[in-house]
């Protein structure tokens, strides 16, 4: 039996902002191939569902939303540092195996960037599982673009920690591999947390070095700010509550 294909369907950017009109933001492809799909693997189903009403509002779902299968990503258990069973994400591809074709969609953006749903895509290539990403939005790439720092060698570092020391720490260690290698570095925050990370990039970069920080990227909403953290000091800027960001620095 032939397998079914893993497709990577992009979400919009507006997560804690007023919906957009979805096609302004994704290719007529996109609606079109999220409208044929019965089975779904999702960072969160209520995000995915309310991604599937905006869809069948352009796009008629081949099915009522009701009758479509909405699995969430498996999660280690709280606590815990073990990783979660290869066997949990095998049984997310089992529709595929059965030859029926798979969304996996996160809740903003392109799945597996910066999400859990890089495991299921290893777990498909494990199983001889076609895999098809869509085109969409990365708020990564589109934060980088806007940014104008170093676009030729970036490096997205995830979530910096939250205990103040450690996140100092963590900082600094940035900064200077961003001074050695010219290299643009990339971060996210928990959205209620940016403006945490927000003062502790300006207490602890130096002057000379650029912060950007972009929010609600392809909305009306949206914000991107550069400038040396000097910059920063003197006219601080308020991050949009509830909203994503995405933060860059680069050293001079």
């Amino acid at each position: 039996m032939s397998r079914g294909t893993l497709f990577l369907v992009p979400n919009t950017l507006d997560l804690g902002l007023p919906p957009a009109p979805v096609d302004d933001v994704l290719p007529a492809v996109v609606l079109r191939t999220a409208a044929r799909l019965h089975h779904w693997a999702a960072e969160d189903a209520k995000t995915a569902r309310a991604f599937l009403k905006r869809v069948d509002a352009l796009v008629p779902l081949a099915a009522p939303l009701q009758q479509l299968s909405i699995v969430e990503l498996p999660r280690p258990r709280k606590g815990s540092r073990e990783p979660v069973p290869g066997a949990a994400w095998q049984a997310l591809l089992a529709p595929a195996l059965a030859g029926e074709d798979i969304g996996l969609i996160s809740e903003a953006g392109l799945p597996a960037i910066a999400d859990p749903g890089a495991a299921l895509v290893a777990a498909a290539h494990a199983a001889g599982v076609p895999v098809h990403p869509l085109v969409g939005p990365s708020a990564l790439m589109l934060a980088l673009a806007a940014s104008g720092l170093e676009g030729q060698s970036f490096a997205f570092v995830g979530y910096p920690p939250q205990d103040p020391t450690a996140r100092a720490a963590r900082l600094r260690e940035l900064e200077a591999l961003s001074r050695r290698h010219r290299q643009t570095q990339l971060m996210i925050e928990t959205p209620y947390r940016n403006e945490a990370l927000l003062q502790a990039l300006l207490e602890v970069l130096a002057p000379e070095t650029w912060l950007s920080v972009s929010a609600g990227l392809t909305t009306a909403a949206a914000f991107t700010r550069s400038a040396a953290v000097s910059a920063w000091r003197q006219a601080p800027s308020t991050l949009p509550l509830r909203v994503p960001a995405v933060f860059a620095l680069l050293a001079r």
